[in-house]
């Protein structure tokens, strides 16, 4: 049985994802909006990137890793525009 996990994504413009997966996939890097992240990042850019995976927290227990994602989401401030990724839960300043 493979562990359940939430990770964050650090992009190299500083802004972060915070994802789970339920597989703990070494290849899984979220499903963040590709056209949010394209807008933040010119072509050169592009041309070689070094992101970063962070594991926050590990578990057996697929119900708290979907219980607390949203919990390091807001944590985290991921959710704001200005700081990450993630349009879930809907930020509140």
């Amino acid at each position: 049985m493979s562990l359940k996990v939430i990770y964050k994504i650090t992009y190299p413009n500083g802004k972060i994802y915070i994802g789970k997966d339920l597989t703990d996939s070494i290849n899984y890097f979220g499903s963040a909006s590709d056209e949010l992240i394209a807008k933040d990042f010119t072509r050169e850019q592009r041309q070689s990137m070094t992101i970063r995976k962070d594991i926050l927290l590990e578990s057996d227990d697929a119900a708290e890793i979907n219980r607390r994602e949203s919990e390091f989401i807001r944590e985290y401030q991921s959710n704001n525009p200005d700081i990450g990724y993630n349009r879930w839960p809907k930020f509140r300043p």
